[in-house]
Parts: structure tokens; C-alpha cells; sequence
């Protein structure tokens, strides 16, 4: 329920109007260029991303983690607080 009502605030907030549809996995994924959002029933999972002037885009997910990423390379810091990275030469986590 708390997932819907993040999708319904997502969705009506002035900024984003977005077109919405469910993929063949049941997954209901939003998006209007600059924000975008989803819900994956099998996970329980809901995510919102939205790309600053920068380029960067910040994903956050209803289970606490953070993705800021650009370009094929960013930075995951999961709820755990675990830190993972992805750089033009290598991966890694500590």
C-alpha cells in the first residue's frame, strides 16, 4: 500500500507527467526524460530516478539503497551501507 501511494505522489506531483506502463514481468515502470519510476511486484521493489543538469542520475529505491550514476559509471550505496563502485577501469565494493 505504502508503494502505491509513492507511485500516486510520483505521478501527480507538478513537475511529472509522465506515461506509465507494465512489461511482460509485471513490472510497471513510468517516465517523461528527466524523471522516472517503478514498481517490480516480484521484488516488492519500487525505484525513482531523476537526472540533474549535470547528466547525473540519482536512483533511489523504497528498500533504502542510492545509485548516482553517468555515463555507464557510478556509485551504489545499498541500505546495508555497503559502497560498490563501476569507474571506466574497474568495479569493486567495500
Amino acid at each position: 500500500m505504502k508503494v502505491l501511494f509513492v507511485l500516486i505522489a510520483f505521478a501527480l506531483s507538478s513537475n511529472v507527467f509522465a506515461e506509465c506502463t507494465t512489461n511482460a514481468r509485471g513490472m510497471t515502470e513510468c517516465n517523461n526524460g528527466q524523471a522516472a519510476g517503478g514498481y517490480n511486484p516480484n521484488t516488492g521493489n519500487a525505484w525513482r530516478a531523476q537526472k540533474n543538469q549535470n547528466g547525473v542520475t540519482t536512483t533511489t529505491t523504497s528498500k533504502g539503497g542510492e545509485a548516482k550514476t553517468k555515463n555507464g559509471k557510478g556509485v551504489y550505496k545499498s541500505p546495508s551501507g555497503k559502497t560498490c563502485y563501476r569507474t571506466a577501469n574497474g568495479q569493486g565494493c567495500n
